[in-house]
């Protein structure tokens, strides 16, 4: 059996027996079903409510179409490649990090480690704004009278996920919610798609045409571009994977099938009908469309707003386990004096939501895949990370345990909300950290591993492919982290702290 090419503290050991890493979590607990849906649950979160304003508009009906199905293909492939390696070497690597250290050495093991907690961090704001956004379409429907505005909506959305966080202990405790998550998603997806199916038909002619000068509209389809990669893609695959039982590799690939086929129907249905309904003028929120009924609307707003909350503990936990993570790891290196990278990058249009739609997904499969039964290693990587370390027992409800959740779940909470309401543009940042992470993990890596596990069985002809997607999927990462910063400026020039978007 291979052991890592590497030593350093905070790798895991490797269990004798079952051959990955030593957690006091459950791994290969989940079917290949239980997995996908948790997938599609994720590619269909609110933020699929802004695909007909954020890839459709910039694009038009045959850019967004053809876009759209290229890109779940080329993710689909990605995917499967990444899948392939998950027992690469005699051994599982439940987490990127280890598989990237297991091949590369300790820097590899660092950069995957820092750039998934970056996109964690920021996804993380994009879910407390997701809501604050929510709640302030919901309150419009009784009450324009701008009393309150999304800085307080945002307040009070970051004070409802400080309350779901410190409820649940753990993300198994979160079961349960997976079919909360799943039923908020069909609710504001079925509502969207009715209604704007009659605005549409109740509509005159709409105009498709692609708004903005020659200069605007090459920064929209780049930024659409970023868009589509990142409507499907989680760059935490191998964590996704490590709770799908035996044969971990022929059942991930069943789970990432049904993911792109059935799984995507239900995005790429409001996304096209939304286009079809609203044209050029589509939202990058559709539910600020959509005409009918206030109670079908407020419904749909609070369907979204609750589904964000639950998707917001999973990155929640996931990300103070990081920054605990972080703490351990940062300490173990400044006594070695070494310097550790800090990435991040993105690109936007103006409007919140079209920032975040982005990792959003990514995140919110890793809500779902968290609250998915056994899956707890991988919503917590600290905590999985700590438990295991240091046997950490006991009742959710004891003193030491509750207070934990309450000082370090609410105080990071609180600050994400705070950062949340002073820059509600952040999702900018947000596709800042895609372009400089979600792109690398997702489809570069994923390529390079794969010709560094089968460069002795690759034809010619099959490393200049895959040396192809790497070549121009760094270009494609480069245009989007220009545009980002591009987006980035704009938007610090348009709008000031505590904006009312």
């Amino acid at each position: 059996m291979a052991t890592t090419s590497f030593d350093h503290p905070l790798l895991p050991n490797v269990h004798n027996d079952e051959e990955y890493p030593n957690s006091a979590h459950q791994v290969s607990n989940d079917s290949w079903f239980q997995v996908g849906v948790v997938l599609s649950t994720g590619i269909n979160s609110a933020f699929a409510l802004g695909y007909a304003g954020l890839i459709m508009v910039p694009l038009g009906w045959v850019g967004g179409v053809v876009g759209l199905i290229l890109s779940s293909t080329i993710s689909l492939y990605a995917s499967t490649l990444m899948a392939k390696l998950h027992e690469y070497g005699g051994r599982r690597h439940i987490r990127y990090r280890d598989l990237a250290g297991f091949m590369y050495g300790q820097t590899a093991y660092s950069l995957v480690w820092v750039s998934q907690f970056a996109n964690l961090f920021l996804i993380n704001t994009g879910y407390v704004i997701l809501g604050g956004q929510a709640l302030k379409a919901f309150y419009v429907l009784f009450r324009d009278d701008h009393q309150m505005k999304l800085p307080h909506f945002i307040a009070v959305a970051g004070f409802a996920c400080v309350l779901f966080a410190i409820a649940i202990p753990h993300l198994s405790a979160l079961r349960i919610w997976l079919g909360f998550s799943t039923f908020f998603s069909l609710v504001y997806i079925c509502i969207v798609i009715a209604l704007s199916l009659k605005d549409g038909l109740e509509a005159p002619p709409r105009d498709y045409s692609i708004p903005g000068t020659k200069n605007t509209k090459i920064w929209a389809t780049i930024g659409a571009a970023a868009n589509l990669v990142f409507a499907y893609n989680t760059g935490m695959l191998p964590e996704l994977q490590a709770t799908v039982r035996k044969p971990v590799v022929n059942n991930m690939i069943k789970a990432l099938n049904f993911q792109f086929t059935l799984g995507v129907i239900p995005m790429h249905a409001v996304t096209y009908i939304g286009y079809w309904a609203y044209g050029s003028s589509a939202s990058s929120y559709l539910l600020n469309n959509v005409s009918g009924p206030i109670l079908l609307k407020g419904m749909a707003n609070i369907a979204a707003f609750l589904q964000a909350i639950i998707a917001l503990h999973v990155i929640i936990t996931l990300l103070q386990s990081y920054s605990l993570y972080t703490a351990i790891f940062m300490l173990h290196y400044s006594n070695k004096k070494k310097a550790y990278p800090y990435l991040v990058t993105s690109s936007s249009h103006g409007v919140w939501c079209k920032h975040q739609v982005p990792v959003s997904f990514f995140l919110q499969t890793v809500l779902d895949k968290k609250a998915s039964l056994g899956a707890t290693i991988f919503a917590s990587p600290t905590y999985e990370f700590l438990d295991t370390k240091y046997g950490v027992k006991g009742s959710a409800l004891a003193c030491k345990n509750l207070a934990f959740r309450i000082i370090v779940r609410g105080g990071y909470v609180a600050i994400t909300a705070f950062l949340s309401a002073l820059l509600p543009f952040l999702g900018d940042f947000m596709n800042l950290a895609g372009a400089i992470s979600t792109f690398p993990l997702t489809f570069i890596l994923p390529n390079h591993m794969y010709i560094v596990a089968k460069r002795k069985k690759l034809s010619l002809l099959k490393k200049s492919w895959h040396w192809l997607n790497i070549i121009f999927f760094s270009c494609i990462a480069v245009a989007a982290f220009v545009a980002a910063l591009r987006f980035i400026t704009v938007d610090s020039k348009t709008y000031h702290v505590f904006a009312d978007l």
